[in-house]
């Protein structure tokens, strides 16, 4: 399983003295950037290709408490895929130091066509490493979302 770790920082801190929402949110964008940055697809090779990762929905689930200044453990894996690779379905889990399960982020998207401003399938390099992921045990096959010719 992927997973990196970080640690939750004075501006990822709400009103309540716990990690905010939307800082699950930017943890997990951190790890999926990581991911392709380690699998040859850094920046400047989204800008070059004119492409790029596009999410359309975030769904939280939140389960415990995360303070300031404590380590996390952020899992990443593949929960939904098109055979094209143009959609995606990606599942973070956000674990605690004591292994406590804190938040589930699962978010869907695809990839984007800069120019086009419409979801393409992505280039072999990029599928392959999308799906040398671990899978979800609750993984599905999504749509392509490509409109093929008749």
């Amino acid at each position: 399983m992927y997973s990196k770790i970080l640690y939750a920082g004075w501006g990822d801190m709400d009103f309540n003295s716990h990690m905010k929402n939307t800082a699950f949110l930017d943890k997990t964008a951190d790890v999926r950037q990581m991911f392709l940055m380690e699998h040859g697809f850094p920046m400047e090779e989204f800008s070059r290709l004119r492409i790029g990762p596009v999410v359309k929905k975030d769904e939280v689930e939140y389960f415990s408490e995360v303070g300031l200044q404590q380590h996390i453990t952020v899992t990443y894996a593949l929960a939904g895929h098109s055979l094209d690779g143009s959609r995606f379905l990606l599942r973070h889990e956000i674990f605690r130091p004591d292994g406590k399960l804190s938040a589930r982020v699962t978010s869907t998207g695809g990839w984007l066509d800069l120019d086009a401003r419409k979801l393409i399938a992505p280039p072999p390099a990029l599928l392959a490493a999308m799906n040398s992921l671990d899978k979800t045990e609750d993984f599905v096959e999504l749509p392509s979302s490509i409109k093929r010719k008749a």
